[in-house]
């Protein structure tokens, strides 16, 4: 098969009339139009082309095959106008991968006014812990909770995940308020299972860092089960404040040493690497960004630790 472009090159030779102008409109040599016609009747074995010193005409092959390529320059014309309209306006299909707390909770709930804003654009939303590959996937964006984004990929911070120690007023008022790490020895301690070395909680203090030997009656690999299980006045557990916020605002649960827990993880927007990031993919993230803000929603009311 030929080069697609020796038959735009011919079809732009049709439409000037010679190949002084097709060279010129193309930005190449006289002698570069020439050899790619030359190709052409090559590869066909037909002259295209009766030349006179005055101009060119079209041999029956040749008109034949103008035809085509006339069509395949419009179709690459359009192709372009279609293409650099979707990296200039946000439109046509999304496809989102988000983590299952973070995407239940605070991506699904954002496309209603994320659409009413774009309404030229569709969204495939897949809500997954497992990991996924952009590629394989056909995934456009994906927004997950990590310590270390892929290298592979370009990573945009949305949001600190803070946690905190927290329990229910009636929890405390039973049990007592611990008053440094070390005092969680003697609390009902629910256990994330996903996250860091079971059996220790880890802190950060004025002192450095402390490893906290800890035990309860629950351990749980689902943060949403694991805020229940808190709520319903079990025990006392670390939990991500875009989960467990709200809760903090309204007073159903109560926050504890704030000041020992550190930043180890971010929400990330991460997506391919292009030279041309398309609009679609844009307006998703900075809209995302915008919504959650420099400082989190779900953390504006909380007394939350750096």
């Amino acid at each position: 098969m030929q080069d697609l472009n020796l038959f735009m090159i011919f079809a732009r030779v049709v439409e000037a009339g010679s190949f002084s102008e097709a060279a010129r409109r193309l930005n190449v040599s006289r002698s570069a139009v020439s050899k790619a016609v030359a190709k052409l009747e090559k590869y066909f074995g037909a002259r295209l082309l009766n030349r006179s010193t005055r101009h060119l005409s079209l041999t029956e092959a040749g008109a034949a095959l103008a035809e085509h390529s006339m069509r395949i320059l419009e179709e690459v014309e359009q192709a372009e106008q279609v293409i650099g309209s979707l990296q200039v306006e946000p439109r046509g299909l999304l496809k989102v991968s988000a983590s299952v707390a973070f995407g239940t909770l605070h991506v699904a709930p954002a496309l209603a006014d994320f659409l009413a804003r774009y309404p030229e654009i569709r969204i495939d939303l897949t809500i997954t812990d497992r990991p996924v590959d952009l590629v394989e996937g056909g995934y456009d964006v994906l927004i997950c909770v990590t310590g270390e984004p892929d290298l592979n990929l370009v990573a945009r911070k949305l949001a600190p995940v803070r946690r905190q120690l927290c329990a229910t007023f009636q929890y405390f008022q039973q049990h007592g308020i611990p008053q440094t790490p070390e005092d969680l020895v003697k609390h009902n301690c629910l256990d994330y299972t996903l996250s860091g070395e079971q059996g220790y909680w880890r802190f950060t203090g004025p002192e450095g860092e402390i490893a906290v030997p800890v035990s309860g009656t629950l351990r749980i690999n689902d943060d949403d089960a694991l805020a229940e299980a808190v709520l319903g006045g079990l025990g006392i557990a670390l939990l991500p404040t875009f989960r467990v916020g709200k809760d903090l605002q309204n007073g159903k649960l109560q926050a504890v040493l704030s000041e020992y827990i550190p930043v180890e993880r971010y929400v990330y927007a991460c997506y391919l690497p292009s030279r041309h990031l398309p609009a679609k993919v844009r307006s998703f993230i900075d809209f995302l960004a915008t919504r959650i803000g420099s400082i989190p929603y779900w953390d504006r009311s909380v007394e939350v630790s750096e």
